[in-house]
């Protein structure tokens, strides 16, 4: 995947991969971005944002122990809520088919499925893991910081023909993440893994459609002539 040329074209060609080549990360470029990044906005410029970038043995080590660790009870923080709401619940299903189907994972397979999802706490086979965590008194609007400087990162790692994978699923091994990274379970809160690499271009599941509700379902324009 070539360079993003342009704001636009960072964001229309990031998505979630899950199929990485062993191409390695130039420390160099992820130091670059982290920088930049350094000037993402935040609510009373608190900058909650913390985090660590694991690659080579050490992430190696971690995943072991991830594997051969059960998630953690109870969860360090609940993602599928939403799922209350009908049309929320719809597009994770959608999503979930449009996957499997483009990998030829048939509905009932469960084994398969689960095997998918086990890649998951190998990041998909990225080179690089960002692991972010932050202080537990941060509230909501200290989330919304923190999801901004991730969407930056993001971008600018597109700028530099890298890609990403967000993992709120590696939050199920939150406290073994924080021990291994020496961080307070006390007084900090994991968030996700942001996956970091070079896409494998030829795995389907790299490749299927992507949906998006219309503008107009979402949006609203007032007072515009």
């Amino acid at each position: 995947m070539n360079k993003a040329t342009s704001t636009t074209e960072a964001v229309m060609s990031r998505r979630s991969i899950r199929s990485f080549s062993d191409k390695p990360v130039p420390l160099e470029i992820l130091q670059q971005v982290m920088e930049t990044a350094r000037w993402t906005p935040s609510g009373c410029n608190f900058q909650p944002w913390e985090g660590a970038i694991l690659t080579g043995e050490p992430l190696r080590q971690l995943q072991e122990k991830m594997r051969n660790t059960p998630p953690q009870n109870p969860q360090e923080y609940s993602w599928s809520d939403p799922e209350v709401l009908p049309e929320c619940k719809a597009r994770l299903q959608q999503v979930g088919a449009d996957m499997y189907a483009a990998m030829n994972i048939e509905r009932g397979d469960k084994a398969a499925r689960g095997d998918f999802m086990a890649q998951n706490i190998a990041s998909f086979g990225a080179p690089a893991v960002l692991m972010v965590y932050f202080p537990r008194v941060m509230g909501p609007p200290q989330w919304s910081d923190v999801g901004m400087w991730l969407q930056t990162i993001m971008l600018l790692l597109r700028e530099q023909g890298l890609d990403t994978c967000p993992q709120e699923f590696l939050s199920m091994y939150a406290k073994l993440i924080k021990d291994f990274l020496g961080v307070s379970d006390e007084s900090h809160i994991f968030f996700c893994g942001i996956a970091i690499g070079y896409r494998d271009e030829e795995d389907p599941v790299n490749g299927f459609d992507r949906k998006r509700e219309p503008l107009e379902s979402k949006i609203q324009f007032l007072g515009f002539q």
